[in-house]
């Protein structure tokens, strides 16, 4: 049982640290590993309980875990977790949760359109001035939509023979 869990402890302690060795977790890779494996629910385990241990279980002056803290962590972590188990059981229901996960990192953050987003974005619906910097399609027309274009033809603006003089 416990290869899938220490497997499991090591990609999260080398997570987000290229030197990192993977026998010592540093007690954000510890909160994230206890938050993405369901370790932490928010009501029964919260982040609060997570740190509070972290800081319990390691050596006075450490800023990291080794395999057997964390261990010990995960021993006063599932009595809270699973309160009516007994600890033995609560124990083996959270490396239960653990094992065989890894840290969620790809795409951690995608470009939402919620709500009014997508009304705001639509060129289509723009109107007035708006409206003019963006051709049919809906791609902005650039320098040409932002400018009103001189004429230096001479005439004045809403003259309609210009060009006639010569003739």
């Amino acid at each position: 049982k416990m290869s899938g869990v220490e497997n499991t402890f090591r990609k999260f302690a080398i997570y987000g640290d290229t030197s990192a060795s993977g026998n010592n977790m540093t007690g954000k890779n510890f909160s994230k590993m206890c938050k993405e494996c369901g370790v932490m629910d928010g009501k029964a385990v919260t982040s609060t309980d997570v740190d509070i241990v972290f800081n319990r279980v390691k050596t006075k002056g450490a800023r990291t875990i080794t395999f057997a803290e964390f261990q010990q962590a995960m021993k006063e972590l599932c009595i809270k977790r699973f309160k009516g188990k007994s600890p033995e059981d609560a124990l083996q229901a959270v490396y239960g949760l653990i094992e065989g996960k890894e840290p969620r990192s790809v795409g951690a953050t995608k470009a939402t359109k919620v709500g009014g987003v997508e009304r705001l974005t639509d060129t289509s619906k723009y109107t007035g001035s708006h409206k003019e910097r963006f051709d049919g399609s809906g791609k902005g027309k650039g320098l040409a939509g932002r400018q009103d274009l001189m004429d230096n033809s001479g005439y004045v603006g809403a003259y309609k023979g210009a060009g006639t003089y010569d003739q």
